[in-house]
């Protein structure tokens, strides 16, 4: 659709549903800057092996939970 097309649609409306217009123009216009915001790359599986190291004795149960167990 071409602008002046919405231009001349936009004139043959009373001044309270040109008002209404605008409104939904800055509601699309905020919703369309939500939505690039929310489509943040992600980060891939695997992306931070070898980053971290786990101790050998990682599941063994701790000292400090042995009266309950």
């Amino acid at each position: 659709m071409s602008e002046r097309l919405i231009l001349e649609n936009l004139q043959k409306l009373p001044e309270n549903l040109r008002n209404e217009v605008l409104d939904f123009i800055a509601f699309l216009v905020s919703k369309n800057k939500k939505s690039a915001v929310i489509e943040k790359k992600r980060p891939k599986f695997g992306s931070a092996k070898g980053k971290y190291e786990m101790s050998s004795d990682f599941d063994a149960p701790l000292e400090d939970f042995k009266e309950y167990m």
